[in-house]
């Protein structure tokens, strides 16, 4: 059980609990986590007091965020008494402090910084959001030019680089290629890997910030045959992604500013999540003090899984699965009688327990790029159509099951004329920035490195018995064979097995 007590110490700068143990008359341990902590102007902390099945109690500090929720601090419960807390997918563990975004899922609320994302979505640029992040504060009109300027230069790559796209297979998933080019990054620029250093921190952040739509532009070309399209200075970061993904240099391209701003708004609405699969495995990663390159292929990696960045693509899935807009309401049928796998992508969030905030500007920037472009799309009419069954059924008004960004960005960027496989790489594109600033958080923390404890549940020490697996002896050097390998056209140099005679037969299927 858990209960909560007051008690007043003096008020210090720093929370560093250190564990001590008091022995009554009977031998009942009574342990309490005390030190130096944290505390409010008037000196009065909170704590949570353990009560473990024994009969210990075990004193735990009471922790509150800038937003007033309550933490309890078990970072020294292990050391002190020899337990762990078991939280699979760390739902109720907070793993670090930030200061970067806010989520209030009760309430709809995601701020950046404590901006709210309604404003900074419709009143700023890509640009000017990305310094907000980095930065801690919007920046002046000097600022956002200057940083604007700086990305414009770090926008192309190195050329030695662009020969590792030769490499793939020709349908490889840009994705896969994204994993693989922006971990080599490291080895093209050296002078960003001393992560203590905060000058080649910020210049590690702003090459991963500029680079980026370049590196996932580049595999899109290459999956598509085409020759690749150099950045230019002249136009903005988003505007460049669209012209390095669809111009070609037999024709002239124009920039359509509808198109450019419905993807800048996306990339936004998509720079930051708060601790997410992929953020926190960038700041696992950066834990290590691996090179930030090396972080942010992580955070790929992570956010290519279906259940993470893929879920735009699972609307696309389902909508093709309906196929007409007669065909809703069975479908809608089977998502509510759980009849087969049936499931409505696109609506709810393991979040946000009402509307996503995002998600109502999503749907304001679908409709604009929808008239704009006057599509005639079957999905799209299917989505819109199931947009307004779905809104005006109990069934999911009562469960909290909104559209959330997903279902709108999904047909927004198909509306766009990206294709399916790219959904996830500018989602990459857009966390980049969120990625950066958290990586770059936990490098100025100096945070240890992460290491989660387990709950062992297999077997414990046993024997291999040795009539089946008797013990292996040294060999002698006489007894050593040679191994020849026998293949046509093919004599290789003899080597040398210690202590085993080894058969080897040439298989002309080999793979490779």
């Amino acid at each position: 059980s858990v209960t909560n007590s007051e008690t007043k110490h003096p008020p210090t700068s720093k929370r560093r609990a250190s564990a001590s143990t008091e022995v009554g008359a009977e031998g009942n341990g009574r342990q309490t986590m005390e030190g130096k902590k944290e505390e409010d102007e008037k000196g009065v902390e909170k704590e949570a007091e353990l009560r473990l099945p024994d009969g210990t109690t075990v004193k735990l500090p009471v922790l509150v965020d800038a937003a007033g929720q309550t933490f309890v601090d078990v970072r020294h419960l292990q050391t002190a008494t020899g337990i762990c807390t078991f939280d699979p997918g760390f739902s109720s563990t907070a793993s670090c402090q930030s200061k970067i975004t806010y989520i209030d899922g009760q309430k709809g609320v995601l701020l950046y910084r404590g901006y709210p994302i309604e404003q900074l979505a419709k009143q700023c640029s890509f640009a000017e959001v990305a310094y907000l992040l980095q930065y801690g504060e919007l920046p002046t009109v000097e600022r956002s030019m200057e940083f604007q300027e700086k990305l414009t230069y770090e926008t192309m790559v190195h050329e030695h680089l662009i020969r590792f796209y030769q490499g793939f297979k020709p349908d490889a998933h840009p994705m896969a290629i994204l994993v693989g080019v922006v971990g080599a990054l490291s080895s093209f620029y050296e002078n960003t890997g001393n992560i203590h250093d905060p000058l080649q921190r910020e210049r590690a952040c702003t090459k991963m910030i500029a680079k980026m739509p370049t590196i996932a532009a580049i595999a899109y070309k290459t999956a598509k045959g085409q020759p690749i399209m150099y950045p230019r200075n002249d136009l903005s970061l988003v505007e460049n992604f669209l012209y390095m993904m669809f111009a070609v240099p037999s024709e002239e391209f124009l920039i359509d500013p509808v198109k450019a701003r419905a993807l800048e708004i996306i990339l936004i609405l998509h720079m930051d999540h708060e601790q997410n699969a992929s953020t926190s495995t960038v700041r696992g990663a950066g834990s290590s003090q691996a090179n930030p390159f090396a972080c942010i292929a992580s955070g790929i990696a992570a956010l290519w899984g279906p259940a993470h960045g893929g879920a735009n693509e699972a609307v696309l899935s389902m909508l093709e699965e309906i196929e007409t807009v007669d065909a809703i309401p069975e479908f809608l049928f089977k998502v509510k009688n759980k009849i087969g796998s049936r499931r409505l992508m696109g609506f709810g969030h393991r979040v946000y327990k009402t509307w996503d905030p995002r998600a109502e500007i999503m749907k304001g920037t679908c409709d604009q790029v929808l008239r704009k472009l006057d599509r005639n799309d079957p999905l799209l009419d299917i989505a819109q159509a199931l947009e307004q069954i779905a809104l005006n059924d109990e069934y999911f008004k009562s469960r909290n099951l909104y559209p959330n960004v997903d279902f709108y960005s999904g047909i927004t960027l198909r509306a766009l004329g990206i294709p399916r496989s790219m959904f996830t790489v500018l989602f990459a594109v857009a966390r980049t920035v969120g990625w950066v600033a958290q990586w770059r958080e936990m490098a100025c923390e100096r945070t240890r490195i992460c290491r989660p404890r387990q709950m062992y549940m297999g077997e414990m020490r046993r024997k291999v018995p040795q009539d089946i697996f008797p013990e292996q002896q040294w060999p002698v050097e006489d007894e050593s064979t040679v191994l020849r390998a026998k293949s046509p056209g093919l004599n290789p140099a003899p080597s040398r097995l210690l202590g085993r005679t080894v058969s080897v037969k040439w298989n002309p299927n080999q793979h490779v």
